[in-house]
């Protein structure tokens, strides 16, 4: 499938940038246009690699496609430091908005982490309220142009740190105000979410939806301790949970597979899997099964009956759009209308909305796939 200059392809005659979308694994420090970047590192004084917007992602996008998460995660520094007042911080937040909805995303959930925001001055709280207000600019530009879409946050804590207690008391305190769920992220090997029960009981004990980063780096164990110690009603990535999949025989296109007990209570219980193809290419996640996006475990489990949902990840770290990942998973497994429509849906399940409002983004789905 030939995808245009700007990322767009089209399937069955439609444009996938025309079909309404739902992004679930986004996060808003990985999401910068690379001008913005390049603007308010001189500002800030911040040194980068380069200062030319196009030679700063390409940069970028070579620093990350390394073949490890550790790795990938080093351009972080870059952002982050740009993200350290209330101004940058609505700006960023406004822009992230902006692009989804130019990108025919009609729900996104951005996860981003206020503790690392904290150098200019700002408290938590400050942090929390000036993504906000950017949020809500997006939507009002979106709206003023034609284009409805609502946006979420995931308040992040990170799992090398000891804050996560006091990030998921500031997620519960928002809720209603912005926060839509919790996300625990960050290097995941030697930091598993056992380390932070007490941050989960809280939350469990407020009914506050979680999301945790399992399954990438580390395998089944990782979802393992997602789902028991953290509660995690979503799995961030959780690719590797096909490695507690045995392939007993192939005939054609019949595959006949083992289920261990972690994969088929995933997918028994509809846990959705927040894959990102491009992302787990760059980070080595699915480097057991191969090294090209053909080789990717997501249509085995979307075969296998998993609530598999598409995500960017990282749009400017991984230089993609969901429209692309869209458009690159159908020229790899050869999925129709129907199939993108699936994935949407998927989606829109499992968002941190309540059930009437998850009900209406699946008519509105169904609507413009209808159409």
């Amino acid at each position: 499938m030939p995808i245009d200059h700007d990322g767009d392809a089209r399937i069955q005659g439609l444009s996938i940038r025309s079909l309404p979308k739902v992004s679930l694994h986004d996060h808003l420090d990985g999401a910068l246009r690379p001008a913005t970047i390049v603007e308010l590192a001189e500002e800030a004084g911040v040194e980068l690699p380069a200062t030319d917007a196009d030679d700063l992602s390409d940069w970028i996008v070579e620093q990350c496609d390394s073949g490890s998460l550790v790795e990938f995660l080093k351009p972080f520094a870059l952002t982050t430091a740009v993200m350290q007042t209330r101004d940058n911080l609505r700006r960023v937040a406004r822009e992230f908005v902006e692009d989804l909805a130019a990108d025919g995303v009609i729900y996104a959930e951005a996860r981003w982490a206020p503790e690392q925001h904290l150098l200019g001055g700002l408290t938590l709280e400050e942090a929390v309220e000036a993504v906000q207000e950017g949020i809500e600019e997006g939507e009002d530009a979106a709206d003023a142009d034609g284009r409805d879409i609502r946006v979420g946050q995931l308040i992040t804590a990170m799992r090398q740190t000891d804050r996560s207690l006091e990030i998921a008391r500031l997620a519960v305190d928002f809720r209603g105000r912005g926060a839509v769920g919790f996300d625990l992220a960050g290097p995941e090997i030697g930091f598993p979410p056992s380390r932070h029960r007490a941050a989960f009981d809280h939350l469990a004990e407020s009914f506050f939806p979680v999301t945790i980063h399992a399954g990438e780096a580390v395998g089944p164990e990782s979802i393992r301790s997602a789902l028991l110690d953290g509660r995690a009603v979503r799995l961030g990535h959780g690719v590797r949970i096909a490695e507690d999949l045995e392939v007993v025989s192939r005939s054609g296109d019949e595959v006949l597979v083992q289920f261990g007990d972690l994969a088929r209570w995933v997918r028994d219980r509809e846990i959705p899997l927040e894959l990102s193809p491009s992302s787990n290419l760059q980070t080595g996640a699915i480097e057991r099964w191969g090294t090209e996006l053909a080789d990717h475990p997501f249509d085995l489990l979307y075969q296998l009956g998993f609530s598999v949902t598409v995500n960017v990840d990282d749009r400017t770290m991984c230089r993609t759009s969901l429209t692309r990942e869209l458009a690159l998973l159908v020229e790899a497994f050869e999925y129709d209308l129907d199939d993108l429509e699936a994935f949407q849906l998927n989606a829109a399940a499992g968002a941190f909305l309540p059930v009437e409002e998850r009900e209406e983004l699946i008519e509105l789905i169904s609507e413009g796939f209808d159409r």
